[in-house]
């Protein structure tokens, strides 16, 4: 069994950590990747902040029922602020029966803290757009 609940030390592995969490459909694991009045970007140019709000968003993406793929392509540090740039995708069957084809390329701040490791500042999945 993995643990959804363990801090991320190292920048390139949030990815990693966030992809784990979604598999599992722990949408607390996720939220515990996002460091207070974090972004998310589910739709390319339409933020939302707020624990609630994100946790709307992240559901959609749960709801759809398939599992994320992601590849970490950069990370640059300064201090305690990070850059992850990464692909992602969705792909498969959805729930309804209608084909899924989503994906991007991130550009997600991260900030680091020693009491929580790495977390979201902004989580843009589309990132390029």
């Amino acid at each position: 069994m993995t643990n959804t609940t363990a801090q991320v030390r190292d920048l390139a592995q949030l990815h990693a950590a966030f992809a784990e969490r979604f598999n599992a459909r722990d949408v607390d694991g996720l939220l515990a990747l996002n460091a207070p009045d974090s972004i998310f970007v589910p739709q390319p140019g339409q933020p939302v902040q707020g624990e609630e709000a994100v946790r709307g968003a992240l559901e959609y993406f749960l709801s759809l029922q398939l599992p994320i793929a992601m590849t970490v392509r950069h990370t640059f540090v300064s201090g305690a602020t990070g850059l992850v740039v990464a692909d992602w995708s969705l792909t498969g069957t959805g729930p309804d029966g209608s084909e899924v084809a989503l994906g991007g390329h991130t550009a997600d701040v991260a900030i680091f803290s020693e009491e929580s490791g790495w977390r979201f500042l902004i989580d843009n999945p589309f990132g390029t757009v």
